[in-house]
Order: structure tokens, then C-alpha cells, then sequence
């Protein structure tokens, strides 16, 4: 069986800042359990976990690529925080962002597990998420988004105080199944 080759797909990136925190307040969804748990020094293994069951349908691909050193550079960097959503026991999703410098900071990575798509955790999670961003006072957030996200990522980045600043064109280059193979492997 010979394995196929990826196709590259073009996309659209909107890059978005916030210059205030978000204004709203929602109350976490009935009936659900979660916790929201910071993940310092997050082990390799268990964030290409999260990236892998996050970004699988919106095509995230960069880190996967990455070496374990280049990878705990960035993740282990001072200025890097991931947090781990917990919904009824199991991991559902996480955030991660990188303080650029004391006035502006990335939101790098927002996203759910398949498992907690559809429970009306998402909103309330990022809005978490900004939380915890802002308690730092810079002056601005700033996040990406491209036309493989999720069909209304953008609506719930403005919906929450963000606006789009640029946008630009970038081809993404999904694994092949070597790599796929490869990934597999490792883990």
C-alpha cells in the first residue's frame, strides 16, 4: 500500500486584538463538571495529546512536526502558560498563550476536545481564558484565526472584545501518513 502524499490547503489568517478586557459574564453550563488547571512544565507527551485531540479537525500541524527540544523551548519558556480544561474527569480542551512583552500578550492556542464540542462549554472557556490573560494588565491580547477553524471561531473572538487588525493568505500542509505514521510511533 503505498502512502499518499499531503495536499496543501490555502487559507485565509485574521489576526485580532483586544485593547480591554471582555465585559461579559457567563455562568459555567448545567450539569457539567470542570476545572480549568494551569500545566506548568506540561509534560511532551501529554500536550502533543491535547494538540493532537484539539487541532485534528482544524488541521494544527506545526507542533507536531516540532523536535521534543524545539518543542520544550517554547512550552517551557518563562513566558509561555498552558491551562487544562477538565469536564467530568477528562481532559476537554486547553489554552495556552506567550507574553510578548509586558504590554501584549497571544492568545496561541483556544480550543475543545471533539468529547466537549456541543455541551455550550466553549464560550465560557475562552471567556476563562481571557480572564486569566487580562489579570496580567497588558495593554492589548492578540490571537489568530484562519478559515480552517471552527466555522464561527472569528464571530466568538469579536463577540468577546476582539477586532480583526489584519488578515493575509497561508497555505497549511496537512500530515501525511508518513508523518502520521511517525507521530503514531513516537507516542
Amino acid at each position: 500500500m503505498a502512502l499518499k502524499p499531503s495536499t496543501s490547503l490555502k487559507v485565509q489568517i485574521t489576526r485580532l486584538e483586544m485593547t480591554a478586557p471582555p465585559k461579559t459574564s457567563l455562568n459555567i453550563p448545567v450539569n457539567i463538571q470542570a476545572a480549568i488547571m494551569r500545566a506548568p512544565k506540561i509534560p511532551l507527551p501529554f500536550y502533543r495529546y491535547l494538540y493532537r485531540q484539539v487541532g485534528a479537525r482544524w488541521q494544527w500541524v506545526e507542533r507536531l512536526r516540532m523536535s521534543d527540544e524545539k518543542l520544550a523551548a517554547i512550552l517551557h519558556d518563562e513566558r509561555t502558560d498552558i491551562s487544562v480544561l477538565y469536564v467530568n474527569g477528562a481532559p476537554a480542551g486547553f489554552f495556552e498563550y506567550f507574553r510578548e512583552d509586558e504590554d501584549t500578550i497571544e492568545l496561541t492556542h483556544f480550543g475543545l476536545i471533539e468529547h466537549a464540542l456541543g455541551l455550550g462549554i466553549g464560550k465560557w472557556f475562552l471567556l476563562q481564558a481571557l480572564y486569566a490573560l487580562w489579570v496580567l494588565n497588558p495593554t492589548r491580547v492578540v490571537t489568530t484565526t484562519n478559515t480552517l477553524d471552527h466555522p464561527r471561531a472569528l464571530q466568538l473572538y469579536q463577540m468577546f472584545g476582539f477586532s480583526p487588525v489584519s488578515t493575509g493568505h497561508g497555505i497549511v500542509r496537512p500530515l501525511s501518513d508518513k508523518e502520521l505514521l511517525e507521530i503514531a510511533k513516537r507516542s
